[in-house]
């Protein structure tokens, strides 16, 4: 499976963490004047619209197929998640960016630093928390995958997102502390402003990469490579099947439309071929639980 029926539970852990790490930091920010304070406060207020936004994309992947839309809503998710890669982490990136250069050219002292070094490492904490949550359900989905394949070819769209914004956010964490630690030990007020671009930086560049992804999923990508991989192995090996000609997958957010050209084994009759196509259709939706439509045609030649 992708992952879908797991990213429920990475979403909400996100958003109270998020939420938690939010008040924290923006209370922070006011009392410090920390430009880098500030940003991560817009990251995390982002981040829990983020999740806000992948819970409504799952909603609507939900709602059943009609005639206007033959093949369900599940595609909805990839809009969704597309949009906070573009809207929500660049938005994010955008200010971080625009904060640091403000705070390059009118540099303000820092008050109360502790208090935001505190608060960074709350936020380290409790991200780290929502982190491995978030891992653990990556892990499911895949598998003995190394994580940079996972997220090339995982077509989980919602728990791809989760991902890259934990990541993000845990090392933006980081950097901001960072960033904090060196201007109180210097006193040099460019270490704010530098943090906080990187944060900026970093979200950007993690958006990019998440929207390609997403991307990919909206125009229309087949089932993960590997599930293809054992589906046509499957289809192979049932004896009602000579040889499989075509196999085409397409992804429908959590399910699957599957078509299927094969050359049969000769039967008896049109009954008794007909039930053949039907034992390997039922068969391989048991076998595969995320194939919701199957096509198949039977045919001597692709």
């Amino acid at each position: 499976m992708s992952g879908h029926a797991n990213s429920r539970k990475a979403i909400f852990l996100a958003l109270g963490a998020n939420f938690a790490i939010f008040v924290a930091k923006l209370f922070a920010a006011f009392v410090t004047g920390s430009g880098a304070m500030m940003a991560e406060a817009v990251h995390s207020l982002a981040d829990c619209g983020n999740q806000g936004l992948l819970l409504l994309g799952m909603r609507q992947a939900r709602r059943p197929p009609s005639d206007e839309f033959p093949l369900g809503w599940g595609r909805a998710l990839y809009f969704w998640s597309f949009l906070v890669a573009i809207l929500l982490f660049s938005v994010g990136g955008m200010f971080s960016i625009y904060e640091g250069v403000h705070k390059l050219t009118h540099p303000e002292p820092l008050n109360k630093p502790w208090l935001a070094m505190g608060v960074l490492v709350f936020g380290i904490i409790v991200e780290g928390i929502s982190m491995r949550g978030c891992l653990q359900e990556v892990n499911k989905a895949r598998g003995d995958q190394n994580l940079w394949t996972w997220f090339q070819q995982t077509r989980s769209s919602e728990l791809l997102v989760i991902f890259g914004e934990d990541l993000a956010a845990l090392v933006g964490l980081c950097l901001a502390a960072i960033a904090v630690g060196a201007t109180m030990l210097t006193g040099n007020l460019m270490f704010d402003a530098a943090g906080t671009i990187a944060i900026g930086a970093l979200l950007i560049v993690v958006a990019v990469l998440v929207a390609i992804e997403v991307k990919a999923l909206l125009i229309g990508q087949g089932m993960e490579p590997r599930r293809r991989d054992e589906l046509l192995a499957f289809l192979k090996a049932r004896p009602e099947v000579a040889e499989v000609l075509n196999l085409i997958t397409l992804q429908m957010g959590p399910d699957v439309m599957v078509a299927v050209k094969a050359r049969m084994h000769p039967t008896a009759d049109n009954q008794q071929f007909i039930a053949a196509i039907n034992t390997v259709e039922a068969a391989m939706k048991a076998e595969f639980g995320d194939v919701r439509w199957s096509f198949f045609e039977p045919d001597n030649a692709d």
